[in-house]
């Protein structure tokens, strides 16, 4: 039972659930610490995805200047309530994302917000880039969709990978804060500025 308590704590440090998802994880998967994670994990995933359709009007704008004043960011990230905005934890996940703006400089928050336009220019710069490698016709379709992919995960917020984590996704993050947190969390926008640059 000593052992069963060590598993709990440690499952608890690593994923911050509740003693009795943490308990309940353990026993479905055998007392494995690494696939109770990701049960634990795909559990916060539905249960952030049940929260997704909630109201957001309350949250915080902060601003993030890097060393040397050279890089500038404001983030507003919205929630259902102003205790939540009030919340340590929820103002640490804001500006772990303005430095996360600050850092791999993304273009938009999310997919959906890449234009028509730029994803169409994208994709006839790939194309072009698999008939120059002098790859065969019918693998362009396949070469243009894994580089579009990459374009995401380079160039939205929440597809990329989290600076202090990289093995987690900000969608992932975001989706971990709304299971521990209990509410609706929107990343609405951010703006970067630096120096020199329109």
């Amino acid at each position: 039972m000593a052992g069963h308590t060590t598993l709990v704590k440690e499952l608890r440090a690593k994923t911050g659930a509740g003693i009795l998802d943490c308990q309940k994880a353990l026993v479905e998967n055998s007392n494995d610490i690494e696939k109770a994670i990701e049960h634990l994990r795909q559990k916060g995933l539905a249960s952030a995805h049940k929260k997704a359709g909630r109201e957001t009007h309350e949250g915080i704008v902060t601003a993030y200047v890097h060393s040397g004043n050279r890089i500038g960011v404001l983030v507003e990230v919205n929630c259902e309530t102003d205790f939540v905005a009030r919340n340590e934890e929820f103002q640490a996940f804001v500006k772990d994302l303005a430095l996360q703006v600050a850092a791999s400089s993304p273009s938009f928050v999310n997919r959906e917000d890449v234009p028509d336009a730029v994803i169409e220019k994208e994709k006839a710069i790939y194309q072009a880039q698999a008939k120059e490698m002098a790859k065969p016709e019918s693998a362009w379709p396949k070469i243009v969709e894994g580089k579009l992919e990459k374009f995401y995960q380079e160039s939205c917020l929440l597809e990329q990978a989290f600076i202090r984590d990289a093995s987690v996704t900000i969608k992932d993050l975001l989706a971990d804060k709304i299971t521990r947190i209990g509410e609706n969390i929107r990343i609405r926008r951010f703006t970067r500025y630096q120096l020199g640059q329109e």
